[in-house]
């Protein structure tokens, strides 16, 4: 899979990006416990902020060859504190190295303080963000749980805050 190729995203990707959202939400899904809406998708406020240029907002799609393998969404990017917001590959594509790669250029268009939230019950996400922090930042990052706001019955998110 030497061949990634990470470019922002545009309107025109709009048809691949619903498609790799459902594979994402539904994988999530084994972890917050969410079913899809009664017309089979899931919520979609992120992909729209995205797909309709919100300065706050930027998308990455992933593709080896011609074929799309995930995409990565930065938010917060007005703020001194960017959160690397979702982030999915098809399962085809992971544990081989390419999501640390993929990671490593989108981070690159958005030097500085970094985020990323995730579900604690999520283990392979808590190795990989692990690694991913290690990789980026050496032993310079931290771990908290924080509270979702509004959702005050639901788990807290796990957090990893390191510099880019």
């Amino acid at each position: 899979m030497s061949d990634l190729v990470v470019r922002r995203t545009t309107a025109a990707d709009r048809e691949v990006l619903e498609r790799l959202w459902l594979m994402f939400r539904h994988d999530l899904s084994e972890f917050q416990g969410q079913l899809p809406r009664p017309d089979g998708g899931y919520r979609t406020e992120w992909l729209e902020k995205v797909l309709t240029g919100d300065p706050e907002w930027a998308g990455y799609l992933f593709h080896t060859g011609e074929n799309p393998v995930g995409f990565c969404f930065m938010r917060a990017l007005l703020q001194p504190v960017h959160v690397l917001n979702a982030f999915f590959l098809v399962r085809p594509v992971r544990r081989n190295g390419l999501g640390l790669r993929a990671v490593r250029e989108v981070l690159a268009h958005h030097p500085g303080p970094c985020e990323v939230a995730f579900q604690a019950n999520n283990e392979k996400a808590v190795r990989f963000w692990q690694r991913v922090a290690t990789e980026i930042s050496g032993d310079v990052w931290t771990q908290e749980r924080r509270p979702i706001p509004g959702k005050s019955e639901a788990n807290p998110d796990v957090w990893i805050s390191f510099k880019v």
